[in-house]
């Protein structure tokens, strides 16, 4: 406990700015790492139940008839818990992965806003391009084996050495180039859609106060853009990243096959539950985020 104390001690950021770190960066760091494990626990069972929809082929008889056939196949056989399956893996990800992702656009913010704060639509959209992070990788093999009648990783620890000593570390960077284009174009739009509300908003007063239900209305609305915008890519990612990923040579390849097997729509699959985990997450996370800045800076006042 002593050591997230320090992180947020003002008498410590001395030490952070020898590594040319603002105490707005710091702050994105450490509240962006606490924000995503909260934001996770919540809506782990919807990204759970879209994984499993983008694992499920078109076949002539397909295992899921839709997302809520997917939520009583899997209670019925695991029970409610079997819908966290694979949490740990994603938990131990986000920490750091939000607070790398709000740390970053914090420190780019801080470079590329004008002496108001603001950011021009151009700033917005690259500050967000780059808060981008081998997490997925894991997740959706953990995910994808679960659905195999013998499982054969009995856990996070187990899942990760068992891909490492079968496949080398270029098992869990599987997909790679997908996930970077998803992860990207991910907080592009997302953060490029949340800065312009908010600045729409505010009318250019970047101190002007806006209410947490409209935050997370505005987190809604920047989470739905992105899942129209990057589905596609993210059914590809999570392909590729799955245990048939064998039968693709490449992302491209794997983009084409599904085109010539499956059709157009076979790239939106998953959107339902990945548009109702993404809004819930976004909105979460940006209302939790801003509350903890306005708690935090009633004891963490800016030198």
């Amino acid at each position: 406990m002593s050591g997230a104390v320090n992180a947020t001690n003002p008498g410590s950021l001395s030490l952070w700015k020898r590594y040319g770190l603002s105490e707005n960066t710091v702050r994105g760091i450490t509240i962006g790492g606490l924000t995503g494990a909260i934001e996770i626990c919540i809506t782990f069972p919807t990204e759970y139940v879209k994984t499993q929809l983008q694992l499920d082929e078109r076949s002539a008889q397909p295992k899921y008839k839709g997302p809520i056939d997917c939520v009583k196949q899997t209670v019925r056989g695991h029970g409610f818990f079997g819908l966290y399956r694979g949490l740990s893996v994603l938990l131990y990800g986000s920490i750091p992965k939000s607070g790398a992702r709000f740390g970053t656009f914090e420190y780019l913010k801080g470079r590329a806003a004008d002496e108001n704060g603001n950011l021009s639509p151009v700033k917005r959209l690259l500050c967000g391009l780059g808060a981008v992070t081998p997490m997925e990788t894991i997740k959706v093999k953990l995910i994808h084996d679960q659905t195999l009648e013998k499982p054969k990783y009995r856990g996070f620890a187990h899942g990760v050495s068992t891909i490492v000593r079968t496949e080398g570390l270029k098992g869990i960077y599987q997909g790679l180039s997908a996930t970077i284009m998803k992860q990207g174009s991910n907080q592009a739009i997302r953060f490029f859609v949340m800065e312009t509300l908010k600045d729409w908003y505010r009318g250019g007063d970047n101190t002007k106060p806006i209410a947490k239900p409209l935050v997370g209305l505005m987190g809604a609305v920047a989470g739905a853009a992105s899942v129209y915008g990057n589905t596609p890519v993210d059914v590809v990612k999570t392909r590729m990243q799955g245990l048939d990923r064998h039968k693709y040579k490449n992302t491209l390849d794997c983009a084409l096959q599904i085109w010539r097997k499956e059709g157009f729509f076979a790239f939106y699959k998953g959107t339902v539950p990945r548009l109702s985990r993404v809004c819930l997450d976004v909105a979460i996370t940006f209302m939790i985020y801003d509350s903890i800045i306005e708690a935090l800076n009633k004891y963490w006042k800016k030198a």
